[in-house]
């Protein structure tokens, strides 16, 4: 009897073009697919990230069922519960997804010193991390040489549907647990978007038929929200990033989808960048002696949405109530964060982390280190204003007022400078630094 094969699922958790999953599929009778829930770290995780991963467990399990299969959950140290499924099952091999973290490369060495066979797949980044790499280099340290690259790099195939997956008969699936969706840390968000494989492909559907063709000329116009709003799919691995840059460039959405595919390579670029410098969540990428400050309260007055700046609180205020928010609003906050108020980057991506449903490891920290111009920014001392940034994303103060109810009585731009009303909106504060003119 030929052993099964143990797909071990992590932020992959879909059917559709998993190179792992297929590849499974291909290589023997049954399959045994795994998603072990360590509680070490859960514990870690944002709640949000928790209640997303509780429901696309869901998900997977039932796209599974439906061909056939199941999926298999286990509670502990992940590499001693595939241990103990193999020896259990006879398996020999195990197929994942290729991840670029600390604890993914761990992973995979433990799996390895266990005797098992392990073969990590493609299917976490467009372009794998490692197989574009400039001359004389193993990764790229600034983005606009690596896009060049990247545009030109030629692309494995979009897999189709795997089709049937037979688990091994004697293999009990066990329960997803109970207190998943609440554990975790930070509170939760109370308007975060449902997680899952078929969710996200039909957000995947939206997005293609009405949000894309406007992406190009729309996307940094915050009152619009018309960002694609998939970057949790995308994290958890419920979308294909691949399958999504092949769908944006089949859609005829002209520079829609050049920049949304750009936004992509970003994507990747970061996950390049984290593959050669693991310590880029505690240590900066490129030091700079900025000369951080110790300010408790200026820190806790920014996690809050209180800094008496509009659209930095509108921004912070948008992530505690959606476990997300629009890219330029982060660029907006971590710059107030760091280049205004001289507080260290890392307690800013720690408060992000702990909320944002879509938080990874490589983009939050690779972008947070970008902005406080110790990562990879060519210009790491660029201006940031975040009242110029409001007037020309927000012009009309209609995001401002979505997300600050104290301003709502402030008509048009007067939302966005309170502190110059003869009778400053009640129950918000005047800044605490100044916001720019």
């Amino acid at each position: 009897m030929v052993p099964p094969t143990i797909v071990l699922f992590t932020q992959d958790l879909r059917v559709h073009d998993h190179p792992a999953l297929t590849a499974a599929v291909g290589a023997g009778d049954t399959v045994l697919p795994l998603f072990v829930v360590d509680p070490r770290i859960v514990e870690r995780s944002a709640r949000n990230r928790c209640g997303y991963l509780a429901e696309a467990l869901t998900a997977l399990r039932a796209a599974l069922r439906a061909r056939g299969g199941d999926l298999v959950v286990r509670e502990g140290d992940t590499a001693e519960r595939v241990r103990e499924l193999a020896e259990r099952t006879g398996a020999e091999a195990v197929f994942l997804s290729a991840g670029v973290s600390r604890c993914a490369v761990r992973r995979e060495d433990l799996l390895r010193g266990a005797g098992l066979s392990v073969r990590a797949l493609p299917g976490l980044t467009v372009v794998p991390p490692g197989e574009v790499t400039p001359a004389g280099g193993d990764h790229y340290k600034v983005f606009t040489p690596y896009w060049r690259a990247w545009a030109e790099h030629e692309r494995r195939a979009v897999l189709p549907d795997p089709g049937e997956v037979r688990l091994p008969g004697d293999v009990e699936p066990g329960a997803i647990p109970e207190g998943l969706a609440g554990a975790g840390v930070g509170a939760p968000a109370p308007c975060r978007l449902t997680g899952g494989e078929e969710a996200a492909r039909g957000r995947l559907r939206a997005w293609l038929d009405r949000g894309l063709p406007r992406y190009a000329r729309r996307r940094d116009d915050l009152p619009a929200a018309a960002t694609s709003g998939l970057s949790a799919d995308l994290r958890f691995g419920c979308l294909s990033p691949l399958e999504l840059a092949e769908a944006a460039e089949a859609a005829d959405a002209g520079a829609g989808a050049e920049e949304f595919v750009r936004q992509l390579a970003w994507r990747d670029f970061h996950h390049q960048v984290a593959r050669a410098f693991p310590d880029l969540p505690v240590r900066d990428y490129r030091p700079r002696d900025r000369g951080w400050r110790e300010d408790p309260d200026a820190l806790d007055a920014w996690r809050r949405g209180m800094t008496g700046v509009p659209i930095v609180d509108a921004g912070m205020r948008q992530l505690l109530r959606e476990g997300f928010m629009h890219n330029r609003t982060r660029m907006i906050t971590a710059a107030f964060l760091t280049r205004t108020l001289r507080v260290h980057w890392r307690a800013g991506a720690e408060h992000f982390h702990a909320h944002l449903v879509d938080g990874d490891v490589a983009d939050d920290y690779g972008n947070w280190q970008w902005v406080a111009g110790t990562g990879n920014d060519t210009r790491p001392n660029r201006p940031f204003n975040p009242l110029r940034q409001a007037r020309r994303f927000d012009p009309e103060g209609d995001y401002v007022r979505r997300h600050v109810p104290e301003l709502r009585g402030l008509p048009g731009r007067r939302a966005l400078t309170p502190w110059r009303e003869t009778e400053p909106p009640e129950g918000y504060p005047p800044p605490i630094a100044d916001p720019g003119r």
